[in-house]
């Protein structure tokens, strides 16, 4: 089994986004949802964006944001990846000089066959069900419908996550890569170090 990329979400200091990438993560996220308790200015995303090595990703995430916005903040920022967090259709996206994640969730089995329909150049990021929060909620997401998902395209899994259960998530479901938030964090928008230790150990075990 290949090694589960890893994506943390939510950053919002510099000291948090290079322990992070020392620890191995693939992305970070920044969120520039105004209603967010992660919410970060683009100023300072700009300055941690820049500090990355150029092969760690900088993911953008937005929700219902009109495309032109994104745009702005892609090109000012400096992002390589756009996470699409709400009722947003992904064409009217599409112009973006970046990669697109469309979050999804998995309540039925026609979600399941929605998520499977979406373009090949989309990646779909499954996350637990909350309409007012849309993330970082530590609740845990349809694993078996996950699985299900997966087995038809590459996912990216979502929905409280933590050292305590990623490992398990990880044989479950199978994806391609895990986003944490909340399940590595000491306060909202604070990662706490050993909680990044610790979930970067359980993924070792399964890689």
């Amino acid at each position: 089994m290949k090694p589960t990329r890893v994506k943390i979400c939510g950053i919002t200091r510099p000291e948090d986004a290079a322990l992070a990438v020392e620890l191995g993560a693939d992305a970070v996220g920044f969120v520039f949802w105004p209603r967010s308790p992660r919410v970060v200015g683009e100023a300072v995303a700009r300055s941690i964006a820049a500090s990355l090595p150029a092969l760690v990703a900088r993911v953008g995430v937005f929700v219902d944001a009109d495309p032109e916005s994104v745009r702005r903040i892609v090109e000012q920022v400096g992002l390589d990846v756009v996470q699409l967090h709400g009722a947003e259709r992904v064409d009217d996206y599409r112009a973006l000089p970046v990669r697109l994640i469309k979050a999804v969730t998995l309540d039925g089995d026609a979600d399941v066959e929605q998520a499977a329909a979406l373009p090949p150049h989309v990646t779909v990021l499954v996350d637990a069900t909350d309409p007012v929060k849309r993330g970082g909620t530590g609740r845990a997401a349809d694993w078996s419908r996950a699985a299900a998902l997966a087995r038809r395209r590459p996912i990216m899994l979502a929905g409280g996550l933590s050292a305590e259960n990623a490992a398990d998530a990880v044989r479950v479901v199978r994806p391609w890569a895990v986003d944490v938030s909340s399940g590595v964090e000491s306060s909202p928008g604070v990662k706490s170090r050993e909680k990044l230790l610790g979930l970067f150990a359980s993924l070792s075990e399964v890689a």
